[in-house]
């Protein structure tokens, strides 16, 4: 018997087994009696089995016209039944999901018409915060409705793959709860052998080469697919690792600066006023952030410099000069280049110090973009008359060689009319380097459109592109978008348009249109003309890194400089000094200071009581001084008798406590802090800081600080000591000794300076004999020789006018000061003025005696609590504030002084064409592997075009 007989036998014989065991089943059920519900309860194969023998000999004769299987139990398998409830349950999660999502679409309606009414309360100006904490609270609601939904879709999919055994789903269901696609190939583990964990490949573009250029080119975009071929993705990203490197080093060339040649192209966008110049930029980058407004907005060149991060999914800018960090979101961007352009005033129209903005994005092609103002045709009645040519001369600038010109072209505008290409075609007449973008191709017919791409009369080498910019009215409306990303809705719209007339732009006519080709075009273009410059601009930086090294070597002896090491030398150099100064300023130089300003207040009280006062009048001497009669003249001082010495004593004592109250405590601190701030300024003076403004306002204010904390404290303490001379003052024979010789000095050098003043006043009266007939008219008055009917000479007298009368009356006192000095200096070096008990008979030593006691008690107080306090804390205090400085405030320092500006100046551009040297170095060893590696590879019949040549940069 064959195989196949035999297994079509016990096919059969199977079957027919199984036709029986459904009857019984079918059997059992269908009888309700006590011996049917003993057999449920046995085990279910010994029932089937006693039941199939008990029927199989007598079979149950069936109605006529009824078959075997009439009335059997719709079923597959006995087993099938435990799987029913739970397959009900998942089912159940069906609706229960549509219902979700039903909630979901109720929350986000909710949310829309929350939005609508913010929308129009921020119109009118009203309830602004109320309208935002009801947005955020929709907002957290619609996220947590929609995180439970996934959860539920999550859960749902993971108990669906544990169905039990033996439940097979349909294969539409089993796509549904996984998630798949009629697209996708191979089905479990098929098409592409990936194992049954692996994801799908997809077999469009390369994937790994390719992702970032495609989220750079915006191919992977809503509405867009990627068709590159592998090597067109992988060539691509070279492309763009090129043009990464050559704008770090473009960038790091404007840092140094100096010098125009050195640097490397940028696309420089021009175009008049409404041209959609804006637009192309936005949807380049993907985010409204330009700034916007009625009248003339764009006032200075704004630097864009857009930096691809694949490996990141955070948006962000920065303005390098501003260091406000990266901000995220992007209408605050748009604010700030707001700011800085209108704080160009009106008057000027333009400036052209350049904004630089850096934005990274995982969604931006690696470029270098400068945007210009545009161009207008007439000025308005409110605008400058010499705006027009200003705007074109700002232009002119930017647009001449090695930059590309990236010229914006309304559509629904000839190109005859066309601004931006008419200025493009003075520098670039061939059209070499000039890009031609058709903005608002929607807004004519698309024949037109394409017969203007097509323009034979105004050709660029570069070409032109067509696109369709702008932002879809509806998502616009109600709500704001805030930094949300708009490249999708521009694209959707975009292609949407394009890829409505086929016919015109399809892929047959070779025309470039829409945003994504456009940057793929500025990519191209940007690196192959960066390419270009870059041999030549490297021997550009060798020749000027040839200059810079010599003349570091001649002028500076290759000495290296930096803001903080000239700070650094420039503090310890000062400290050194006041460390010497310190050493220098002690006790003694204390005691001198306070000793020299009591000496002054000696003498202050020595002729307030004791001698001449100048003459105010003409008057006749009548005998009476202050109001009381003149009882003994000073010459009659060292000869009066013990009962004429009552005024004496009163003056002497009088004078003493003056001198005693006089506040020495406030007086001696304020002096030697005086003094110390002075020898401050002396050391600034001879040391670095002499050429730094920040510098000596920074040290003065820490000196004067600490000084005036200490001056507190230290005058209060000082009084308290000097206490007990306000009561008594005890003066021994060394100390009066000491103060008789002080006295004879100070008396001496008032003599002087008395006799001094005194032979000038005779000079300005006109010689000495014309003074002396003056002083010796004055004298016959005053001593009621002469009498004047004017009283006291106003008008003149004598023959002398009333001018030379005064500078007389000047001179009469300087003569009798010095005659009054002589005179108590004889005094003094008498033998009567050798002892302390004749203190009343000479006043000048006892005064000057009590001086010095009051020095020596403050001089020693000062040095412990002053100056020793001051020593410790001025230094530190300096090393504190100056080491917390940053780092453009010590650049500041550094720079204000002009050599260490020159000498900074030459150390970084030096450093800096090293380091481009050194970035170049390395694009020149990544060209040779590059090379290396398609050599390698045309032997296996790979690298064609320029991958096989190599990249062709130096």
């Amino acid at each position: 018997m064959t195989s196949r007989l035999l297994s079509s036998r016990l096919a059969s014989t199977s079957n027919a087994l199984k036709l029986r065991r459904s009857k019984a089943i079918h059997n059992v059920a269908l009888t309700p009696s006590s011996s049917t519900i003993a057999v449920a309860r046995r085990p279910l194969s010994y029932t089937i089995l006693s039941q199939t023998a008990r029927l199989h000999p007598t079979r149950r004769k069936w109605p006529p016209g009824s078959n075997a299987i009439h009335n059997l139990v719709a079923v597959r398998h006995a087993s099938f039944a435990r799987v029913i409830p739970q397959l009900a349950m998942k089912l159940i999660r069906v609706p229960a999901m549509m219902g979700a999502a039903m909630l979901g679409v109720v929350a986000y309606l909710q949310y829309q018409a929350q939005l609508a009414g913010t929308w129009a309360v921020d119109t009118f100006g009203k309830a602004k915060n109320a309208a935002s904490t009801g947005v955020s609270g929709v907002v957290d609601g619609v996220g947590g409705v929609w995180a439970q939904m996934s959860r539920g879709w999550g859960k749902t999919k993971e108990d669906v793959r544990g169905v039990g055994v033996g439940v097979e789903l349909p294969g539409w269901m089993r796509d549904i709860y996984e998630g798949r696609t009629g697209k996708e190939g191979g089905g479990e583990g098929g098409g592409s052998g990936a194992g049954p964990n692996e994801p799908q490949r997809s077999g469009v573009g390369a994937a790994g080469a390719g992702a970032a250029t495609a989220a750079a080119f915006a191919m992977d975009a809503e509405g867009q697919e990627d068709e590159r071929s592998e090597d067109t993705a992988a060539r691509d990203e070279q492309m763009m690792m090129l043009t990464r490197k050559m704008i770090e080093i473009r960038s790091l060339l404007q840092t140094i600066g100096q010098s125009e040649s050195l640097t490397l192209p940028s696309i420089v966008v021009v175009g008049s006023q409404s041209s959609g110049k804006s637009s192309v930029l936005e949807a380049i980058v993907g985010h409204e952030f330009l700034p916007k407004g009625s009248n003339m907005v764009t006032r200075r060149p704004i630097e864009l410099t857009l930096v691809n991060t694949p490996k990141s999914h955070a948006e962000y800018g920065e303005f390098p000069s501003l260091g406000l960090g990266k901000i995220t979101d992007f209408s605050q961007i748009q604010k700030t280049l707001t700011d800085l352009n209108l704080a160009v005033p009106e008057r000027d129209c333009v400036s052209d110090d350049p904004i630089q903005l850096r934005i990274s994005s995982p969604n931006v092609p690696d470029l270098s973009l400068i945007d210009l103002p545009g161009y207008i045709q007439v000025e308005a009645f409110d605008q400058p008359s010499d705006m027009k040519v200003k705007i074109e001369e700002l232009c002119e600038k930017y647009i001449q060689p090695p930059n590309v010109i990236l010229a914006i072209s309304a559509a629904d505008v000839d190109l005859a009319n066309s601004t931006a290409l008419r200025a493009s075609r003075r520098v670039d007449p061939r059209g070499e380097r000039t890009i031609g973008v058709v903005t608002k191709m929607d807004l004519v017919d698309p024949n037109r459109g394409a017969q203007i791409l097509n323009d034979k009369n105004y050709p660029l080498r570069l070409g032109y592109v067509g696109v369709v910019c702008k932002i879809p009215h509806e998502s616009k409306s109600l709500f704001k978008r805030g930094s949300a990303n708009i490249l999708n809705a521009i694209l959707k719209n975009e292609s949407a348009y394009f890829n409505a007339h086929p016919d015109v732009f399809g892929d047959q006519s070779r025309m470039l249109t829409g945003t994504p080709n456009l940057r793929k075009k500025l990519m191209h273009v940007l690196e192959s003309t960066m390419s270009a410059s870059l041999a030549s601009t490297s021997e550009k930086i060798q020749h000027e890194l040839a200059e810079a090294t010599y003349e570091f070597k001649v002028q500076y002896n290759e000495r290296s400089l930096s803001a903080e090491s000239y700070l650094a030398e420039a503090l310890d150099a000062f400290k050194h000094s006041f460390k010497a100064f310190s050493d220098s300023f002690g006790r003694k130089e204390v005691r001198e200071i306070v000793k020299r300003e009591l000496d002054q207040q000696v003498l202050n009280l020595l002729a307030q009581r004791y001698w001449n006062k100048p003459v105010e009048s003409l008057r006749p001497r009548d005998g009476i001084e202050d109001g009381a009669p003149l009882q003994q003249p000073l010459e009659a001082l060292p000869k009066a008798k013990p009962e004429d010495m009552a005024l004496w004593n009163l003056k002497l004592d009088a004078s003493t406590s003056t001198l005693t109250k006089l506040g020495i405590g406030r007086l001696a601190t304020g002096v030697t802090a005086q003094s110390l701030q002075e020898s401050i300024q002396d050391l600034l003076k001879g040391s670095t800081f002499n050429a730094h403004p920040f510098a000596i306002k920074a040290i003065t204010d820490a000196s004067e600080s600490i000084l005036r904390d200490l001056s507190f404290e230290t005058s209060d303490e000082l009084e308290i000591c000097v206490k007990p001379y306000k009561y008594r003052v005890e003066v021994d024979a060394a100390t009066w000794k000491k103060g008789r010789d002080n006295v004879t000095d100070i008396l001496k050098g008032e003599l002087e300076d008395c006799e001094t003043a005194f032979r000038c006043a005779e000079e300005t009266i006109g010689g000495r004999r014309k003074a002396k007939d003056v002083l010796t008219f004055i004298d016959r008055v005053q001593s009621g020789e002469l009498f004047l009917e004017g009283g006291d000479g106003v008008g003149g007298a004598g023959g002398f006018s009333s001018a030379l009368l005064t500078k007389g009356r000047e001179a009469l006192f300087l003569r009798d000061r010095a005659d009054i000095l002589r005179m108590r200096l004889a005094a003094i070096k008498s033998r009567q003025c050798a002892s302390p008990q004749n203190k009343y008979h000479c006043p000048e030593v006892f005064l000057d005696a009590v001086a010095g006691q009051l020095t020596t008690t403050a001089d020693l107080f000062l040095d412990a609590e002053l100056l020793s306090k001051f020593y410790y804390q001025f230094p530190r205090k300096l090393e504190t504030e100056f080491r917390s400085l940053d780092e453009g405030t010590i650049e500041r320092f550094a720079r204000e002084d002009p050599k260490i500006r020159r000498h900074l100046d030459l150390v970084r551009r030096k450093e800096g064409l090293e380091h481009v040297l050194k970035e170049m170095e390395g694009l020149r060893l990544l060209e040779v592997r590059e090379k290396r590696a398609q050599l390698a590879g045309s032997g296996h019949g790979r690298g064609e075009g320029r991958r096989g040549k190599g990249w062709g940069l130096f």
